[in-house]
């Protein structure tokens, strides 16, 4: 019994090879259509599980996306938070680190001494205040001095005052004044180019509210379904408190990537519905073709079966071999179709790969389906030119 069954699969597999090299012309014609249908499904999915992932990490440099603030500060914009807060703020998430920063705002009185120009203007104090930023005046090269001692001007408010890099700035609210030197300059596009920063524990002196802040900004990473959970989460830590997304980056993001997601989705699934018509097509050639070969191969006792999984077999084995070539050339296909529409070359997703490959291998075994008529041949019927 196990020298017979070790003979069938020898003579299956010796049939298939023959299969494979009938007509070779035909067979590269269905490998070209799986290969081609293989590259530009792993390109444009490699492109969808790129975006998501690159816009979760590119809308986190906008700023933060969750903001904690008292309840009730819409009716009254002098209310406070206790710094003490932040320690309630958990650290991690499973898309990466939540980054915090405390905030506090008030109006102030900004002069350049010792009778340079002065202004008002509103003056945040931040936590951790990050000082050396990209802008020509900027000097990053240079040790960063004391937190407590610089200041970060807007360019906007820089202009209006006449502050130069490294310039001493006093900044006075009532009777209480503190001095700081300027570090560097922002520029967004944003009202933080109006303000200027300085250290929290300065901003509390002059404001006199010590361990109070305005609010606490934080860049939560992750999907928005992720970060929703995030807030929820956040908001039974924190009852005394209110927890509000930033809505037009998590909605915004949430938009963008349904729209690019569904686009492509779409595409992927047209390329497959065109790449199996094409393979159909040859293989109702196919079917045609082999009436004789498997009239013969039922006239010397085969199973109907084992023909059928004789066929199946053979596509399947075109579809791996589209999959494995096409879908290798579509993830390169995709890092240059990425820096072309976003502008940034995508990222190679290694999960892509053997999805590709099982869609193709899946499709070239569903476009077998005109071989099932090779399943009901009868054998006297083709020797005598009837079928």
């Amino acid at each position: 019994m196990t020298e017979l069954r070790d003979t069938n699969r020898a003579m299956f597999w010796r049939i298939l090879r023959r299969l494979l090299g009938a007509n070779r012309g035909r067979m590269f014609v269905m490998l070209l259509a799986l290969g081609a249908g293989a590259a530009v499904t792993a390109a444009l999915l490699n492109l969808q599980v790129d975006a998501k992932r690159r816009l979760t990490t590119e809308f986190r440099a906008f700023g933060p996306n969750v903001v904690i603030v008292p309840k009730g500060s819409l009716s009254s914009s002098s209310a406070t938070l206790s710094q003490s807060i932040i320690h309630s703020v958990p650290a991690n998430v499973p898309s990466g680190r939540v980054t915090a920063m405390s905030a506090l705002y008030m109006v102030a009185s900004v002069s350049v001494p010792p009778p340079g120009k002065s202004a008002s203007a509103v003056v945040a104090g931040i936590y951790p205040l990050a000082f050396i930023t990209a802008y020509p005046s900027a000097r990053p090269n240079q040790a960063a001095p004391s937190s407590e001692n610089v200041c970060v001007a807007g360019v906007r408010f820089a202009k209006e005052v006449g502050v130069e890099s490294h310039a001493e700035l006093v900044v006075a609210s009532g009777d209480r004044r503190e001095s700081c030197r300027v570090a560097s300059f922002r520029q967004t596009g944003g009202p933080e180019d109006n303000r200027l920063e300085i250290d929290l524990r300065a901003a509390q002196r002059l404001a006199d509210l010590p361990d109070r802040v305005s609010m606490i900004e934080l860049t939560v990473p992750g999907t928005p379904a992720e970060i929703q959970n995030y807030i929820a989460d956040l908001q039974r830590r924190i009852p005394d408190a209110e927890v509000r997304p930033v809505r037009q980056f998590t909605e915004g993001e949430a938009k963008i990537y349904n729209r690019i997601s569904g686009l492509l989705t779409a595409t992927v699934g047209i390329v497959l519905l065109l790449t199996a018509l094409c393979v159909m097509a040859a293989m109702t050639n196919v079917a045609i073709e082999r009436r004789m070969d498997v009239g013969l191969m039922k006239a010397i006792g085969g199973a109907t079966r084992r023909v059928v999984r004789l066929f199946l077999a053979e596509a399947a084995l075109l579809g791996l071999a589209g999959g494995v070539i096409g879908a290798a050339l579509g993830i390169l296909l995709s890092i240059g179709l990425g820096k072309a529409v976003f502008g940034v070359a995508a990222r190679p997703r290694l999960i892509v790969y053997p999805v590709a490959v099982g869609l193709t291998v899946l499709v070239a075994i569903l476009s077998a389906f005109p071989l099932r008529r090779l399943a009901s041949i009868r054998p006297a019927s083709v020797f005598r030119g009837e079928a």
